[in-house]
């Protein structure tokens, strides 16, 4: 739990604060003292009256009474220390900078407990260990060097790593970003990202809180708190973006259906990032480049000026809009040409618009006033603008800075040669902007800006099915697949349409039911788990005859206890699975089913249970939503009938959560209807 006492403290101990600078304890007492805390400060170090011109005592115990504690001791003093001053003193707010906790093993883990223990115990909050420090608009807690100018109005950055805080925290700089607070939860022994961001939510205030939320995570505990403060914070108005690492295949769990194989735990951090509207980002570069693209107005469409003095930038940053699904469109006409008479000859205006390397600030300058006043089909403009530092350009990014405070449509400035104009390029960031070195980073970090996926509501409207004939067939379930019979029960119970099909287990009871559902029909084997490999499953059977023949055949395949008969349709191959992860819960995909998910893998995630519109918007995702929506002749698939299959998935797999995977493989789609024609069930208690 956040306390005041971590946020806005009125009086702060560095416990082992030290003249060295170049230690934790020195460098955070360094950053407390020439920075912007107002408050009483105090030191412990036992083996100095003064430390950094402030009078220390030699133990915590000689302390007055104390808000917020910084410990930069080894870990095996830290308990004690804290008993102490949470006993004794008052203090409420911890932030440990040392190492040698669970990190390092379980006597690491043993102190780490006992510190929580006792914070928990008086109501306290605990920032580490293992950290870096925090910065808030109200002190600089953190040992590292340069920090970043604090704005009301700049980035809070939530990170999972201290190093990597740093680096971030430098790339920004750099780039001319600001940030309003930084909090490195190291351990996360009591608090770890999502408290925080949820901290954010709760205190949220429109007026003076920041806009922008960026998250380094390495492991996500409870990813039902992140969806809900990262979802509230972006329908509040907040922009958030996030580097998620750590996620690769190899740490999946080996899984025998088509859903266990692609739903790895990199795709459930997919799923939770667009169900909450979060960003996903690569790494550092692209999380501060997609900042400070949220520190500009964004685009209200997706039409982008590419305006440039130098060719080839230009072509990567068209490839890369063009390519992530933004338009640079042409620009002709009147206005087309009467800008093209204020240029130099040789100059383009078919955009991007080439003012060439000679081009003067005052015809950049009639370029974004044409982009504003003449250019409908213009929503934003990239000014990419470089020097070989062979004479001053001064006025160029002195007319960029005045140009974007007065557009009406957002200007990105793209400078790729720093080292050259170094001296403008700071006097620009100097101004309060924000700019970006690379421009194919740039692009594909736009593209992902104006693609930013909605929050999902925070009450979805959800699919109504027979939650109590769910749990019938889940409670007397044993674990592993279920029967046939029972996955049509679980079927009918959601409300999944299917085919018409019966299961026997001698041939008389084989050639009934055959008459029964009528021809064509499908034979499959019940038992071996991929049926086709062992030429368990055949279709287009016209007639008894050859269903005597087959099923005598088909009962002789190993592991075959019965064989399933059905109604034979016809349709477009769909697919709609689910995978129960530890943490994430249920994870549903669908798209496109049969090869296309063997070769293709072309599907979509969400964290269940979710509404038939998120499936709807995800499955028009697709990269092969045309064969959906019917091409060439092909009749289309009902793509609301398949959302609202994967809706029903969903809610199914939300009352059962003993399910722990689930294939429907494939599901049928027509232009009427998408049926189920296929399904396995999977039970683990």
């Amino acid at each position: 739990m956040v306390v005041r006492e971590l946020i806005n403290p009125a009086s702060i101990v560095v416990v082992g604060g030290s003249d060295d600078v170049y230690k934790p304890g020195g460098a955070v007492l360094r950053n407390l003292r020439d920075g912007i805390f107002k408050g009483d400060l105090h030191v412990v170090n036992p083996k100095a009256d003064r430390v950094q011109g402030i009078a220390a005592c030699r133990e915590v115990g000689e302390l007055p009474r104390v808000e917020l504690a910084i410990l930069a001791i080894a870990a095996k003093f830290c308990p004690q220390a804290v008993e102490t001053l949470a006993r004794e003193k008052g203090t409420r707010a911890f932030i440990i900078l040392s190492a040698g906790f669970h990190e390092e093993g379980e006597e690491g883990a043993r102190l780490e407990r006992q510190i929580t223990e006792t914070i928990d115990s008086v109501g306290g909050a605990l920032i580490g260990p293992n950290c870096i420090g925090v910065l808030t608009n109200h002190y600089n807690g953190a040992f590292t060097s340069p920090t970043p100018r604090l704005d009301p109005r700049g980035v809070d950055l939530i990170s999972g790593s201290g190093a990597t805080a740093i680096f971030i925290m430098d790339a920004g700089m750099q780039k001319g970003i600001k940030f309003n607070s930084m909090y490195s939860v190291g351990n996360s022994a009591q608090m770890g990202v999502e408290e925080i961001l949820e901290f954010m939510d709760n205190s949220f205030d429109p007026a003076s809180s920041s806009l922008i939320k960026l998250l380094y995570v390495e492991s996500i505990s409870q990813p039902a708190k992140l969806l809900k403060h990262a979802a509230s914070l972006i329908r509040k108005g907040c922009r958030v973006a996030a580097v998620k690492s750590g996620g690769s295949a190899a740490g999946s769990r080996a899984a025998s259906s088509h859903t266990g194989a692609m739903a790895s735990p990199d795709v459930a951090v997919d799923a939770l990032f667009r169900a909450a509207g979060i960003i996903r980002c690569s790494g550092r570069d692209e999380l501060m480049t997609v900042a400070g693209i949220f520190s500009y107005p964004e685009p209200k469409g997706r039409n982008i000026a590419v305006i440039t003095h130098a060719g080839g930038p230009a072509v990567m940053l068209t490839d890369a809009l063009s390519n992530g699904g933004m338009e640079v469109p042409r620009l002709e006409g009147e206005g087309a040409d009467r800008l093209l008479e204020k240029l130099f000859p040789g100059s383009s205006t078919g955009n991007p618009i080439d003012f060439l390397a000679t081009g003067t600030a005052g015809q950049l300058g009639d370029i974004i006033d044409a982009c504003n006043d003449d250019f409908d089909n213009i929503d934003g403009m990239a000014v990419i603008f470089g020097s070989p530092g062979l004479f001053p350009v001064h006025d160029v990014y002195e007319l960029i800075d005045r140009k974007i405070a007065t557009s009406r449509k957002p200007i990105f400035p793209i400078f790729p040669s720093r080292q050259y104009v170094q001296k403008e390029i700071d006097e620009f960031v100097a101004r309060g902007r924000a700019y970006f070195p690379d421009e194919v980073i740039f692009g594909n970090a736009l593209c992902k800006v104006c693609g930013a996926p909605v929050p999902r509501p925070a009450v979805p409207a959800l699919p109504e099915v027979d939650k109590r004939g769910i749990r019938a067939v889940i409670d007397r379930a044993e674990n592993g697949y279920l029967s046939p019979e029972a996955v049509q029960q679980l079927l009918d119970a959601a409300g999944i349409a299917r085919a018409r099909e019966g299961i026997a287990a001698d041939e008389e009871e084989a050639a009934r039911v055959a008459g029964e559902i009528g021809f064509p029909l499908v034979m499959k084997v019940v038992g071996p788990v991929h049926k086709s490999d062992v030429g368990g499953v055949v279709l287009n059977v016209t007639d008894k005859e050859t269903v005597r023949r087959e099923f005598r055949r088909m009962m002789k395949i190993k592991d075959t206890r019965a064989i399933t008969l059905a109604q034979q349709l016809r349709g477009t191959e769909v697919f709609i699975g689910a995978k129960r992860d530890e943490k994430f819960g249920h994870v549903v995909l669908y798209g496109l089913g049969g090869i296309f998910i063997e070769v293709l893998k072309d599907v979509k995630a969400s964290l269940a249970p979710f509404a038939a519109d998120e499936a709807l918007s995800f499955i028009r995702e697709l990269r092969a939503y045309k064969i959906i929506q019917g091409t060439r002749g092909q009749e289309p698939v009902n793509e609301k009938a398949l959302a609202e299959a994967a809706a029903r998935v969903s809610v199914l797999v939300a009352t059962a959560p003993e399910i722990f995977e689930m294939d429907l493989n494939p599901l049928l789609g027509t232009r009427e209807s998408v049926v189920a024609v296929d399904a396995r069930v999977r039970v683990e208690k």
